[in-house]
């Protein structure tokens, strides 16, 4: 069966892995929060780092989602539109698009196929809507699931499912999932029954490597590869 749908993980993968100040970022939140003066704010952004972690474990370990705003319940925190502003723009620089991800997109609706996103995030649907039409490429997404709009994360099959239901694709094999993690993208998709593509381009923290025999069907070193692949996987055989 030709691929006719191809879906993208989005950290690590659209948007390269960037070596994050995650306490740094907290900090600079917790300051922007009312009540809170430099003097607290060491203490308060210690204690949403701390939620933050405790939830990613937990949807590494049971494959359901969370979401920002448990992160600030967890750390007793009532988060405000300046704190969260701050947080988004502290965060800002490290969401950008890959140069090569907007004419490899390009590339893709050239060819008639249908394009979709999955990825495992605390953040609301519009966060990364808004991320996407600023580096002018929300265009080209037909599909979007995110694990904190749904009960699950990757590798969980139902996540990939509800991808696949957006899309329209009535079988997996019809599609190729594209990321950069050999557990939630690798193993994930193809348990579900995608096809895979590994873009190893991103450094990934030791304590989220889980140990998971999973081969990709091809491994790409750059995003325009991908479109070399997909060619390759639809040219009619002779």
């Amino acid at each position: 069966m030709t691929v006719q749908y191809v879906i993208f993980d989005w950290a690590g993968t659209l948007t390269p892995w960037h070596t994050v100040d995650l306490p740094g970022i907290w900090r600079e939140t917790a300051v922007s929060l009312d009540g809170v003066g430099a003097r607290e704010a060491t203490e308060v952004g210690e204690r949403l780092l701390r939620a933050e972690g405790e939830l990613m474990a937990r949807c590494r370990e049971t494959q359901c989602s969370a979401r920002l705003d448990e992160v600030f319940e967890h750390a007793g925190v009532t988060p405000t539109p300046r704190a969260l502003s701050a947080y988004r723009q502290a965060w800002e620089a490290h969401t950008l698009i890959d140069p090569q991800a907007p004419e490899m997109l390009e590339g893709l609706r050239e060819r008639g196929l249908g394009i979709g996103v999955l990825s495992n995030t605390l953040w609301p649907a519009d966060w990364h809507d808004e991320i996407f039409e600023r580096d002018g490429v929300l265009g080209h997404v037909d599909a979007t699931v995110y694990s904190s709009e749904v009960a699950w994360t990757k590798p969980h099959p139902d996540i990939f499912a509800a991808v696949m239901a957006k899309l329209g694709a009535v079988s997996a094999r019809s599609c190729a999932f594209v990321g950069d993690r050999a557990f939630e993208d690798v193993y994930g998709a193809q348990q579900a029954g995608m096809r895979t593509i590994l873009v190893p381009h991103s450094s990934i923290p030791e304590n989220e490597l889980v140990a998971r025999d999973a081969v990709p069907d091809a491994m790409v070193a750059t995003l325009k590869e991908v479109l070399t692949v997909v060619d390759e996987w639809n040219r009619p055989e002779r």
